[in-house]
C-alpha cells in the first residue's frame, strides 16, 4: 500500500493530499515497528559475534568461520573481513533506533526531513553493503589450497606447542536410539524442574540450549524475551502515533498475537533437537512431527521445556550426539571393585565360595612403612593366633587398614593344602 500511494496509484480512493498523507504516516509508523523488530532480534547474535571477534580464541575462530567464511576455512586477514562485515550490520541496526526515535518523537509535520532521509538511506545502505563484502571479499571466495595448508600447518603449531599428557575420560556408552526423558505431562518425574521451567522460562531455557550446544545462553534469552515482550511495546507504542482509533486498536492486537507467537521460538529449538540427537517425535498434528512440536510449545511452554531439560538431564552430550551418563551406583561398584584385587588366596572365600572383597585389601604402592600403633596391633595379633587351639583354621593373607602386608597364620603354613585348611 505504501508503494501505491507514493506512486499515486491509489489517488482516486484517496483523493485528497491530507487523506493520502495520513494513509502514508499508518504505513510509515506499521513498517517502523516491524524494521525495528527485525532489529533488535539480530542484535543480540550481532553483539555475541563481535565478542568472540574481540576474544578471538581458537573456538571463537572457528565458530565465526562457519559463519561468516565460505565453507568455514582460513582466509588471509580474516579478523579485519569479519570486523567490516560486523560493523556494516550494526550500523544497520542503529540506523533503525535512530529512525524509529524520529517516527515516535516527532509529529509527520514536525519531523526533520533530512534525519528521516539520512538515517531511512543508511539504514538500507549498510546491509547491502554487508551483503556485498561478505560475497566478494576475501570471506566469500574460494579457498586455495595454499592457504588451506598453510592453515592447517598454524594448527599443528598450535597443537605441538601443548605440553603432552596423558588424558583420561570416563568410558561411555554411546545412545543410538535416545528417547525423552518421560512423558510430556510427565512433570512429577522432576518437581523441581518442572517450577523452574514454569516461572523461570527464559533462563531455563537459555541455560539448557548452551549445555545441549546450540549456542550462547545469554544470546537465547535476550532473544526469547525480545520475541515475547518487545512486540507489545513497540506496536503499542506506534499505535498511540496512529491517529486513528481503529487502525490503531488494529496495529495494538497485532503487537499482543506477536507476543504470543513468540513462544515458537522455543518450538523452533525443540525441533532442532529432536532432530539432532534423533529423538523420536509426535505426529499428533496432521502427522507433522515439526508442526506437533511448535503447537507443544505455543499451548504447554511449561511441560515441553520441563521434558527437554528432564532429557537433558538423562543424557551426557558431546559432538552432537547422546552419551550414557555414568552413574554413581555405577562408581561405586568400581570403588568396590578395584583394578589391583586380591588373589583368592589372598582375600579368602566366603560360605558360598564367592571372593569377598573389603577396604582393607586395597593394595597401597609404593608400600609404607608400618607406624608403630600398627606393629604393636600387628604383633598382638600373632601372639593371640599362637595362642589358638589348631581346630580353628584360618586362611587369610590380607592388608590391614595401613597398606602393609600381614602374615599369614601358623596354621597356613603348616597346612599341606593352603585352600582347604
Amino acid at each position: 500500500m505504501q508503494g501505491l500511494l507514493l506512486l499515486g496509484l491509489l489517488d482516486e480512493a484517496f483523493p485528497t493530499k491530507a487523506s493520502r498523507n495520513h494513509w502514508i504516516e499508518i504505513d510509515n509508523q506499521v513498517l517502523n515497528a516491524l524494521f525495528t523488530l527485525m532489529s533488535l532480534y539480530q542484535h543480540p547474535s550481532l553483539f555475541h559475534h563481535l565478542v568472540l571477534l574481540c576474544r578471538w580464541r581458537p573456538e571463537d575462530v572457528t565458530a565465526l568461520r562457519k559463519i561468516y567464511c565460505k565453507d568455514g576455512a582460513y582466509r588471509p586477514h580474516e579478523w579485519v573481513h569479519m570486523l567490516v562485515v560486523l560493523l556494516l550490520l550494526h550500523i544497520t541496526c542503529f540506523a533503525q533506533y535512530i529512525s524509529c526515535g524520529l517516527y515516535w518523537g516527532y509529529t509527520s509535520e514536525a519531523r526533520p526531513e533530512f534525519a528521516e532521509i539520512f538515517f531511512f538511506g543508511l539504514g538500507f545502505a549498510a546491509p547491502v553493503l554487508a551483503g556485498a563484502y561478505a560475497v566478494y571479499s576475501p570471506l566469500g571466495r574460494e579457498c586455495d589450497a595454499e592457504l588451506d595448508e598453510e592453515s592447517q600447518g598454524g594448527t599443528n603449531h598450535e597443537q605441538s606447542s601443548v605440553k603432552p599428557g596423558i588424558r583420561i575420560r570416563k568410558l561411555r556408552a554411546l545412545v543410538s536410539d535416545p528417547k525423552w526423558a518421560g512423558g510430556l505431562f510427565d512433570c512429577r518425574d522432576d518437581i523441581t524442574v518442572s517450577f523452574l521451567s514454569c516461572f523461570c522460562t527464559f533462563c531455563v531455557f537459555g541455560w539448557n540450549m548452551e549445555r545441549l550446544g546450540f549456542g550462547n545462553m545469554y544470546v537465547h534469552i535476550t532473544t526469547f524475551l525480545l520475541l515475547c515482550f518487545a512486540p507489545f511495546w513497540i506496536f503499542n507504542i506506534s499505535a498511540l502515533n496512529i491517529h486513528d482509533n481503529v487502525i490503531g486498536d488494529m496495529v495494538g492486537i497485532a503487537g499482543i498475537v506477536l507476543c504470543v507467537f513468540g513462544l515458537l521460538y522455543g518450538g523452533f529449538w525443540r525441533v532442532q533437537m529432536r532432530k539432532r540427537f534423533r529423538l523420536p517425535g509426535n505426529e499428533l498434528c496432521c502427522g507433522s512431527k515439526s508442526l506437533t512440536d511448535y503447537l507443544q510449545w505455543l499451548f504447554c511452554w511449561p511441560c515441553s521445556l520441563a521434558q527437554e531439560v528432564r532429557t537433558g538431564n538423562k543424557y551426557e552430550v558431546e559432538d552432537d550426539s547422546l552419551y550414557r551418563k555414568h552413574l554413581e551406583e555405577e562408581e561405586e561398584e568400581e570403588d568396590i571393585h578395584p583394578f589391583l584385587q586380591p588373589l583368592p588366596r589372598e582375600s579368602g572365600l566366603n560360605s558360598l565360595g564367592k571372593l569377598q572383597y573389603d577396604s582393607s585389601l586395597l593394595i597401597s604402592y609404593p608400600a609404607k612403612s608400618p607406624p608403630a600403633s600398627t606393629a604393636a596391633a600387628m604383633d598382638e595379633s600373632r601372639s593371640q593366633e599362637e595362642d589358638e587351639p589348631h581346630d580353628i583354621k584360618e586362611a587369610y593373607l590380607v592388608l590391614d587398614f595401613g597398606g602393609n602386608m600381614k602374615p599369614p597364620s601358623r596354621q597356613l603354613i603348616l597346612s599341606k593344602d593352603p585352600m582347604n585348611v
